[in-house]
């Protein structure tokens, strides 16, 4: 992978999980490296140690990306210690696993909150606030392409990422800065076991030709080349990192 020395990147909902593995890879290549999360200061310092400790440099920002007052101060935290950023990944989200009859107001509001406005918030700092030439990575889902029952919600706003990813990329286009998605498959974290059985997880498993489910670091090497140089053609697009699930 190009090398990614002088470049700045805030990685949201980066505490654990694919944002996690996600931030240490770019770290890894020489990415100062901004380590958002929501609530857990513990694991989110524990990345920051673990990438100081590889000679990497971060940061942790707690910012609730649903929130706009709290992803503008992320952004200019950002500018303040490292300067403007070139690299921004869209990792943070929550899922719910329930039929559409059963999801409440609540859960439908709250999900829409944080992966989709949170995605918006940011975009919306980043047509301002990162450097011509930057990569833009929003994480969608390959549920979008599965009509998996108790998804609806989730798939939903995961659709409404793509299409935001689409649009962004025309308009901050003219700067050189590429928006893209990457739609992970099932994927050993926590989010993605939580509230399944095991049957389910070796059922989704299944649907792929290589069987066991993703890691984590199998989606961070996507994200990782296109926020590379050698992606500086890739704009619009939602690639499936999915183990050819679908």
């Amino acid at each position: 992978m190009t090398t990614l020395k002088n470049k700045i990147a805030i990685v949201t909902g980066s505490s654990k999980g694919i944002g996690a593995q996600i931030a240490i890879l770019l770290a890894a290549a020489g990415a100062k490296t901004i380590i958002n999360y929501a609530n857990d200061d513990a694991a989110a310092n524990d990345i920051v140690n673990q990438i100081k400790s590889a000679g990497g440099e971060a940061i942790a920002v707690q910012a609730d990306v649903s929130n706009t007052e709290q992803v503008a101060t992320l952004f200019d935290t950002t500018i303040s210690e490292f300067g403007k950023p070139d690299i921004l990944v869209n990792s943070a989200g929550m899922m719910i696993n329930k039929p559409i009859a059963e999801t409440t107001d609540e859960d439908f509001d709250r999900t829409f909150a944080v992966n989709v406005k949170g995605t918006f918030n940011t975009l919306r700092e980043a047509a301002t606030k990162l450097n011509d030439g930057g990569r833009i990575v929003n994480l969608s889902s390959t549920t979008t392409r599965m009509m998996l029952p108790a998804y609806g919600t989730y798939c939903a706003t995961k659709g409404a990422v793509e299409q935001l990813t689409r649009v962004f990329s025309k308009e901050v286009g003219t700067r050189g800065i590429t928006v893209n998605a990457v739609s992970p498959g099932p994927t050993d974290t926590e989010l993605f076991h939580e509230g399944k059985a095991d049957d389910t997880v070796e059922r989704l498993a299944s649907m792929s030709p290589f069987n066991p489910i993703g890691e984590p670091v199998d989606i961070a090497r996507v994200v990782a080349f296109l926020v590379s140089e050698e992606a500086a053609w890739v704009t619009g697009q939602n690639i499936g990192a999915n183990g050819g699930i679908a």
